[in-house]
């Protein structure tokens, strides 16, 4: 007999969820099909795999949707994010007084992890940062404005958490 799982404590990327959903995506997990489900549905990893490539790909995203947005000074992948702030990625914005002027700076730093990952949750996680650009809270207005850049954001955001649940609990799938 296996012992009860703690869900809440367990399936920490999932924790805002059900503990219905919780307890399908333990299921999944104790019966090793959680990277089968996912490799069905996303069956190859993306090839923007260094900064440069990042840069092309935040920009393409950044100028079909938030042209007139501020501009972007940094893209990077960041071997540190998921270590230190326990996040996916970062938006930071700094502002500093140069002379007489107010210079103002955003960077988008990605977590290293999703250079491995297949290319709609490295899309989700852009399109989340790029968002923080206009909203800084996630409210209402930033979550819309998610789903205007890509309508099935909230799909995918549930999807990318059972990969990391994935990577978490079985290890890497490609």
């Amino acid at each position: 007999m296996s012992k009860p799982h703690n869900n809440s404590n367990q399936l920490k990327y999932l924790s805002a969820y059900s503990p219905q959903v919780q307890t399908q995506i333990q299921t999944l997990l104790d019966q090793n099909k959680l990277g089968d489900f996912l490799l069905k549905k996303y069956p190859e990893q993306h090839s923007i795999n260094n900064d440069k490539l990042l840069r092309d790909y935040v920009m393409d995203i950044k100028n079909r949707y938030l042209r007139k947005s501020s501009p972007l000074s940094k893209i990077t992948y960041d071997k540190k994010i998921h270590v230190v702030n326990n996040a996916l990625g970062l938006h930071t914005f700094v502002s500093r007084v140069q002379g007489s002027k107010l210079k103002s700076k955003n960077e988008i730093r990605i977590s290293e992890m999703f250079k491995v990952a297949p290319e709609p949750f490295l899309e989700m996680i852009v399109v989340h940062e790029l968002a923080h650009i206009r909203e800084k809270n996630h409210d209402k207005a930033f979550y819309q404005l998610c789903e205007h850049m890509l309508p099935d954001y909230h799909q995918l955001e549930f999807e990318m958490r059972l990969y990391l649940t994935q990577l978490e609990f079985k290890g890497g799938i490609y």
